[in-house]
């Protein structure tokens, strides 16, 4: 009996010693409670939605009752847009999309794309209550458009704008808007992917992307995220059906709060100025360059006392970071300048030659030296019917020229069947000799137009290409 106690007492104490089971995070459970089986986006919704309202534009267009084949460009090259037959008919354009109360105050953020050329806005709030409105600024490059409505002194219900550098991929966010007209719409998604280059869209090629459903209509809408505040604005999907595929793109509420307090300062969207320029830095840069991992952005060109190169920033530079955010393209590092305020001093985190360091820049506008003096020459001559203006700063970053010059007379437009037009000259032409001479702006090519001449040798910068022509005078 002692032996057989004896064992009794050791496999107890073993079975004791034994870790008690435990579930497994796959073990599928019932809910237990209410709460549990209803959870929901609805009082998330019924807090944000009121802020996201529908838009209706309209604009009316001319229109030539003739046969579509004096459409054809052949046609137009003789007759312009002025036919000398036919009846002229008024019709109206209506277009529809989304925005967002930003401000109690009536002050809403929509697409640029949404309101461009319009010539009535209405905005309708989701409690069905129409307004029109008139337009603050709209600014193609960023494709943000500010409108404001006149509630009476009635505070409107508004989203406050988060911090877009903050979301992760995996986030939660809902879509606001009104897809096809329908009326107004949520989807859920979560955030795809941050830092989407998505040419085309916008000047600055800087996106989240999210699988919330979003179609025509949802343009301007409202991105949410779940604490309520306002991540982005929605505009742009990838489809080859005109629906959600599931890769919808959202302007981050970094810019939109950007062209807010850039209109607020001066009435218009100024864009900051690096005064550098750089290319990708590829895995054969890296190793060139001796970094063990290609990333950042190496620096091709300073602008002389530009806010780069006070700074001290160098042509063989690698830019990784600005205020601590990391810039691993060229799109990035110019959304990370372009949605820091001006005035304020901000930081490169640079590599230069296998050491890290720190450089403080100052964060301005671009300069507008020398002034544009935008002309359209007039004469007999083979530039006539061309506008043309002076490059700057300003004017480089306002156009989106993106040539290798930085001085010299750019082409702005050019009139139909013009001497200008019939020389090919293009948009963003620069002017770079006229026989033999060399063009510093638009005045010193005045001039030289304004003497004549029996023939004309014109040099353009194209790109990277220089065209070179001869013609008789």
């Amino acid at each position: 009996m002692p032996a057989m106690r004896k064992f009794l007492l050791l496999a107890l104490a073993l079975l004791i010693a034994l870790p008690a089971p435990v579930a497994t995070a796959q073990q599928p459970a019932v809910p237990d409670s209410r709460e549990q089986i209803t959870l929901s986006f609805a009082p998330l919704v019924r807090q944000t939605a009121p802020a996201v309202v529908n838009i209706y534009t309209s604009r009316v267009v001319r229109q030539r009752t003739v046969s579509p084949l004096f459409d054809d460009p052949f046609f137009r090259r003789f007759f312009g847009d002025d036919l000398p037959f036919g009846r002229s008919q008024e019709r109206t354009q209506n277009a529809l999309g989304s925005g967002v109360i930003v401000d109690p105050g009536g002050l809403i953020v929509t697409n640029h794309h949404v309101i461009a050329e319009a010539d009535q806005i209405t905005v309708v709030l989701s409690d069905r209550r129409e307004f029109d409105a008139t337009v603050v600024q709209s600014d193609e490059g960023t494709d943000l458009a500010l409108l404001r409505i006149d509630a009476n002194g009635t505070a409107l219900p508004h989203l406050t704008l988060a911090d877009s550098d903050e979301l992760e991929v995996g986030d939660l966010v809902l879509a606001i808007g009104n897809p096809f007209g329908v009326g107004q719409t949520v989807t859920s998604g979560i955030v795809s992917a941050l830092a989407r280059t998505t040419s085309g869209i916008t000047d600055y090629n800087f996106f989240i992307q999210t699988d919330a459903a979003i179609n025509p209509g949802n343009s301007g809408g409202a991105l949410v995220a779940m604490d309520g505040r306002l991540v982005g604005i929605n505009s742009a999907i990838y489809s080859r059906s005109g629906g959600s595929l599931g890769i919808g793109f959202a302007i981050p509420a970094n810019m939109v709060r950007a062209v807010i307090a850039s209109v607020d300062a001066g009435g218009r969207v100024t864009r900051p100025w690096l005064g550098a320029e750089g290319q990708l830095v590829t895995q054969d840069i890296a190793q060139s360059l001796g970094l063990e991992v290609p990333g950042g952005v190496v620096v091709s060109r300073v602008d002389d006392d530009g806010p780069a190169a006070r700074a001290g920033l160098r042509v063989g530079d690698v830019i990784l970071s600005v205020n601590g955010r990391p810039v691993d393209t060229t799109d990035a590092l110019r959304f990370r300048v372009a949605t820091r305020p001006i005035g304020e001093r901000a930081t490169l985190g640079i590599n230069r030659a296998g050491r890290s360091m720190e450089l403080a820049f100052d964060v301005e506008p671009p300069p507008e030296m020398p002034p544009r003096d935008v002309t359209r020459l007039g004469g007999r001559h083979p530039l006539t019917g061309a506008t043309v203006a002076n490059l700057s700063p300003a004017l480089i970053e306002e156009i989106g020229y993106d040539g290798s010059l930085r001085r010299g007379v750019i082409v702005l437009g050019v009139a139909r069947n013009s001497a200008a037009a019939r020389l090919r000259l293009q948009p963003g032409d620069v002017v770079v000799r006229i026989n033999g001479t060399a063009i510093a702006d638009v005045a010193a090519l005045r001039r030289l137009l304004n003497r004549g001449a029996e023939q004309w040798s014109i040099a353009i910068r194209r790109g990277d290409r220089t065209l070179e022509t001869t013609i008789r005078g």
